[in-house]
């Protein structure tokens, strides 16, 4: 990230942009930096001005608490008007989200796009989500970054030998390092659910994607996200699971982005 900015409590948030045009600030989600996102960035700046953040907490970006979601969505309010007048955003995974909150919230925002934000669609998805929620605040608060990183990973649905493999990766500790902010996630998904009352207040065109060989319940989140926005469209990619394509994807996106 080669610039930074100021948030309104202070806290520098780097990122950097690339292209010319409308601008599309892209949002990562949970385990992730501005890294994870930026090769989405690549063929979407061939249109529109990409810009790519480390959200507060990771990466070169520094982070103030206490934290509140109201905090990352002033993250974006001050990138937004560092690069114009108005932005189109797309989030992936719980960085749709905060995506969608922003966009709620009165932001200069024209378009929202976001990849298999995963709300929960079932009463034992949402207990899950709640026990998962009260395990993350025990380990964090009690230092245990692995066992966080671990949590996060199950929630997944990765097998545990899985887990346990990537415990003894060199990614590891990287993985650790941005366990703090498996909490901030964890915030901007509220309690799980669809936020159907706040979708509701959204007016700009919203496009809610997933892959169609992802779980039928990713599908069905993303599906009730278009159906709970007065814009709404949902739509489903072949092929793709949630680790999506940039080259599948970013075709996608800039048809919607350019209308």
């Amino acid at each position: 990230m080669d610039k930074n900015i100021t948030s309104r409590d202070g806290t520098p948030l780097a990122f950097e942009s690339a292209g010319r045009g409308s601008t599309i600030v892209l949002v990562s989600g949970a385990m992730s930096t501005g890294a994870t996102v930026a090769p989405l960035a690549a063929p979407l700046s061939e249109r529109f001005r990409v810009v790519v953040y480390d959200r507060r907490g990771r990466g070169a970006s520094g982070d103030t608490p206490p934290y509140a979601v109201e905090r990352e969505v002033e993250d974006l309010a001050a990138l937004i008007e560092s690069v114009g007048d108005e932005a189109a955003l797309y989030g992936i995974s719980s960085g749709g989200a905060l995506a969608l909150r922003a966009a709620a919230s009165g932001l200069p925002v024209r378009h929202v796009a976001v990849y298999e934000t995963p709300y929960a669609m079932s009463e034992d998805d949402l207990t899950e989500r709640a026990r998962y929620t009260d395990q993350l605040t025990m380990a964090l608060a009690e230092g245990r970054r692995g066992d966080a990183v671990e949590l996060f990973l199950r929630l997944t649905g990765l097998d545990e030998a899985v887990i346990q493999g990537a415990r003894q990766s060199p990614m590891w500790t990287g993985m650790e390092a941005l366990a703090p902010s498996l909490a901030y996630d964890d915030a901007v998904m509220g309690d799980g659910s669809v936020p159907r009352e706040l979708l509701s207040s959204i007016g700009v065109p919203v496009l809610s994607i997933a892959g169609d060989a992802s779980p039928a319940w990713m599908r069905e989140a993303a599906r009730a996200i278009a159906e709970s926005v007065p814009r709404g469209t949902y739509r489903a990619l072949e092929g793709q699971t949630h680790m999506v394509e940039p080259d599948v994807l970013a075709p996608v996106l800039a048809e919607f982005f350019a209308r």
